[in-house]
C-alpha cells in the first residue's frame, strides 16, 4: 500500500475509494481484510461465538435467504 497525503475533498468520494481499491493487489487486499477482522475480534472477542444475527429496531436491517 502506498501512502499519501492529501487535501482535496474529491479523494474522499466513494468512486475515488473504489479506484484506490482496485489499484491494490490481491495480497495487500487480503492484508487490509485482515486487518479490519483482527480490529472487529479485538473489540468484541466473542465475535465468533454469535450466530443468527438479530435486527436491531431503526437499526441496520438483516436480510435472510428464504
Amino acid at each position: 500500500m502506498y501512502a499519501s497525503v492529501t487535501h482535496d475533498r474529491q479523494d474522499e468520494s466513494m468512486e475515488a475509494k473504489v479506484r484506490w481499491f482496485r489499484s491494490l493487489t490481491m495480497a495487500e487486499r487480503m492484508e487490509i481484510l485482515c486487518w479490519f477482522t483482527d480490529l472487529a475480534l479485538e473489540l468484541n472477542p466473542k465475535l465468533p461465538d454469535m450466530k443468527d444475527a438479530q435486527p436491531i429496531e431503526g437499526s441496520v436491517q438483516v436480510l435472510t435467504a428464504a
